[in-house]
């Protein structure tokens, strides 16, 4: 069994990709497996023992510890002023076999993948593809770990999936010193007694405590190991283009209706993935919808992602604001639909696998983004706010929209039950950028539109936030979970961070 390995960084500062966070660190500390090219179960194990060695660090000298992934979160979900531990060199993936499996489980060992915390997206989808099998869904990128991706409750556009986390089946969690935990729902369970003895965590099955664990902002512990389901190797062929602002168009909005919107498979074939563009200066223009559809084999003659010698079909709208603003600094009503045309053309049957549409490992620019969850039903209500109010602000961004099956995870932002619209509003970071935000999230106040927020992109973080949009009984339920991960002040002290405190969620 060999060791992880540890490094001290001489840093004292840490910044996110987006540059939006600047935190000052007691510690930020690297952690590599002790054989990182050779992924085993005893190296796997080893670490278990090096990041409970941590924790104890951390409780020793009153420090808090927050493990890192990609740093791709807009806001401090994961920065701490103690231990700040990068955790992206985790990188073994594991097959299971049925032999790893429970009598009870519904599912097919072909059809899991364990993978460390550390493990990126696009290495998910690398190695997935490798093997035949692809994720359900995936962000914009592919530059997120999957526990930070599943922490901060990233979502995708599978509108009839749900999330990331919404693909998760089991958590190994480091929690103490003396304790790491294997934690699964009881009604699905997951891992063989082999599997669980190879492991040497403490097994936990319960509902509501795996529910809650899987949006928990990085506050049960340090997720050491995740394993989600996925599936056989299927294929996104995708079309886009500008669609008229009328009834038809506003059906697949609001409803989902795509019966009378004449996309490219007709209205009897409902679109894998679906998202919306809505160009703020151009109100009566009409928003540029993407349908990418679902095929078990790549269409014959069908163009591929990478041929593109413009913008990929999968990139974030994030990243479409950031080559704007490459070429200008400011987005205006004038150059708005110049730099659509130019960076956000159409699309007309490009097929690849969600690794090769969701591609990007970076993005460009200092960027802003806020993604709001809100009922379908309320879809139209927010857009024509969002535009009166661009009518004064005139931001350098746009607005999009995605659709997400709601979770059952109880501090989830696409909560919002059968499907949660999520309103995103990207844009070039500016102090102009801050006050629209400001002013659209205080509007969906005034218009009582029960929104909720991605956690790792911008949003209005008040004490009060929490139950406001998620209810009391959701935040006691996902407080009480973390006392039963966490069962004394001082462990759950180790796991919180200023955010996390600030929202009165650490108590």
């Amino acid at each position: 069994m060999t060791a992880p390995t540890f490094h001290i960084a001489k840093t004292k500062t840490w910044d996110n990709w987006h540059e939006s966070v600047h935190q000052r660190v007691t510690r930020l500390v690297d952690i590599w497996n002790g054989e990182p090219n050779r992924a085993t179960i005893a190296g796997y194990n080893a670490t278990t023992v090096g990041l409970q060695g941590l924790v104890r660090q951390a409780l020793d000298e009153g420090l808090r510890l927050r493990a890192l992934g990609g740093g791709w979160a807009f806001t401090p979900v994961a920065a701490t002023d103690g231990i700040l531990l990068n955790t992206k060199p985790l990188n073994y993936q594991f097959r299971l076999t049925n032999q790893n499996l429970h009598a009870n489980y519904q599912g097919r060992g072909d059809n899991l993948v364990f993978a460390q915390g550390g493990v990126s997206i696009a290495e998910l989808n690398t190695t997935l593809l490798a093997r035949g099998k692809s994720m359900r869904t995936t962000g914009a990128s592919n530059g997120q770990t999957i526990a930070g991706a599943i922490s901060c409750g990233t979502h995708g556009s599978a509108i009839d999936v749900g999330a990331i986390h919404d693909s998760v089946v089991a958590l190994h969690l480091v929690t103490a010193p003396d304790r790491h935990v294997w934690l699964e729902r009881a009604t699905s369970p997951v891992a063989s007694d082999s599997l669980l003895a190879a492991v040497g965590a403490q097994l936990v099955r319960d509902d509501a405590l795996f529910d809650a664990a899987l949006v928990s902002l990085g506050s049960f512990g340090v997720i050491h190991g995740v394993v989600l389901e996925v599936d056989d190797i299927f294929y996104l062929q995708d079309y886009r283009k500008q669609y008229p602002n009328g009834p038809a168009t506003w059906a697949a909005i609001e409803r989902l209706d795509f019966a009378t919107a004449a996309l490219p498979r007709g209205g009897a074939v409902r679109p894998y993935f679906f998202q919306v563009l809505f160009n703020p200066y151009d109100r009566a223009g009409g928003p540029y919808l993407t349908a990418m559809y679902r095929d078990a084999t790549r269409a014959a003659g069908a163009p591929s992602p990478a041929m593109q010698d413009k913008w990929r079909p999968g990139d974030s709208i994030a990243d479409l604001v950031g080559a704007a603003t490459d070429l200008t600094s400011q987005i205006t009503p004038a150059l708005a639909p110049m730099l659509l045309r130019a960076l956000y053309p159409d699309v007309d049957g490009v097929a690849g696998t969600w690794g090769e549409m969701f591609w990007d490992t970076s993005s460009r620019g200092k960027l802003a983004s806020t993604a709001m969850g809100i009922p379908l039903d309320r879809a139209r209500e927010a857009v024509e706010a969002l535009y009166d109010l661009n009518a004064k602000f005139q931001i350098p961004g746009f607005f999009a929209m995605r659709y997400v099956k709601g979770s059952r995870a109880p501090l989830a932002f696409t909560h919002h039950q059968e499907r949660t619209c999520v309103l995103e509003i990207d844009g070039a970071f500016s102090k102009r950028m801050m006050e629209f935000y400001a002013a659209a999230w205080e509007k969906m106040d005034e218009l009582e539109i029960p929104a909720t927020y991605h956690w790792g992109k911008m949003q209005p973080f008040d004490a009060a936030g929490p139950v406001r949009m998620y209810g009391k009984p959701a935040v006691d339920a996902w407080k009480k979970a973390r006392k039963m991960l966490l069962p004394t002040p001082k462990l759950r002290s180790v796991f919180s961070n200023q955010l996390l405190h600030g929202l009165r969620l650490d108590t």
